[in-house]
């Protein structure tokens, strides 16, 4: 079904009630690599409900856990758009955090389609969700951007240049986050259970020669390798978040984070170095105290 542009961008915004537990958090951190060498480290404040720190990408799966219930597949479907699971990818993301994430929640999500651009032979898709607590003080804010195959030539709008360039000097960091085949089965728990991660077919159809480690996996893979290789493990001085998702990450490779510091701001990109350092996050900045 063709996306009916007028009727996307109109409609109001639509709000849910969500709610989290310790048992979420606890989850999320484990899917994304936390605990992997308990012998040496347990991590414990990723994979202890005593004294537990939330990573601040938990903002991108709360609400949608193990708490929130068997649900089926999700499917991008709202006022003006209604796109198969085998259409669609995930482009970029973007997070800011207001204040630290409690380890147990309930908040007020808030969510709207802001733009859609035309790129020809595929449309972006830019949702923006902002979140707030019972008392109505803000905790999160997103905007994803989803490219969603065939459905371009509409006439549209191209959406705005965004080039790119690394500072012209030595890393401040490099750090490797090695992930395991198992991974994405894991974080599929989290609440997106598009088939695309787990089913080999429908990876075929998709046109993938394996299933793919969820995009937002690999975000919050790095933000933990952020927080512990740059802010000494201290995940209430990450603030914000920003990438564009470049290529795949097949469950088992490894993701390379080159960083850069630059003041409050770190510039970084992600790759595979098993595949030639193929792109795996670009036009990537983190906001950091």
């Amino acid at each position: 079904m063709p996306i009916d542009v007028d009727k996307a961008l109109g409609a109001p915004p639509a709000a849910r009630e969500i709610s989290w537990t310790s048992r979420d958090v606890l989850l999320y951190h484990l899917s994304l690599g936390a605990g992997r060498d308990a012998g040496a480290d347990p991590e414990l404040s990723y994979t202890y409900e005593r004294g537990l720190r939330v990573l601040p990408t938990f903002a991108m799966v709360a609400g949608q856990g193990i708490s929130a219930g068997e649900r089926p597949p999700a499917a991008m479907s709202m006022p003006g758009i209604d796109i198969d699971l085998l259409g669609i990818l995930h482009a970029g993301q973007a997070l800011t955090v207001h204040r630290p994430l409690p380890a147990a929640g309930e908040a007020v999500v808030s969510s709207r389609v802001a733009n859609i651009w035309d790129k020809g032979k595929a449309a972006v898709i830019e949702m923006e969700q902002a979140a707030a607590d019972p008392e109505g003080d803000p905790l999160w804010t997103t905007t994803m951007r989803i490219w969603a195959r065939g459905e371009g030539g509409f006439g549209g709008e191209p959406g705005p240049e965004t080039p790119w360039t690394e500072p012209d000097r030595e890393p401040d960091h490099v750090l490797d986050s090695p992930t395991t085949p198992g991974q994405a089965l894991l974080y599929r728990l989290n609440g997106d259970l598009n088939p695309l991660h787990a089913d080999p077919a429908f990876a075929r159809a998709a046109g993938f020669d394996h299933p793919i480690l969820h995009g937002l996996a690999s975000y919050g893979i790095v933000a933990k390798a952020l927080a512990d290789g740059v802010l000494g493990g201290d995940v209430t001085r990450l603030n914000g978040l920003s990438v564009r998702f470049a290529g795949v990450l097949f469950p088992g490779e490894t993701i390379r984070t080159t960083v850069w510091r630059e003041g409050d701001r770190l510039v970084f990109r992600s790759t595979c170095p098993e595949r030639g350092d193929a792109a795996v996050l670009t036009h990537a900045t983190a906001e950091i105290s």
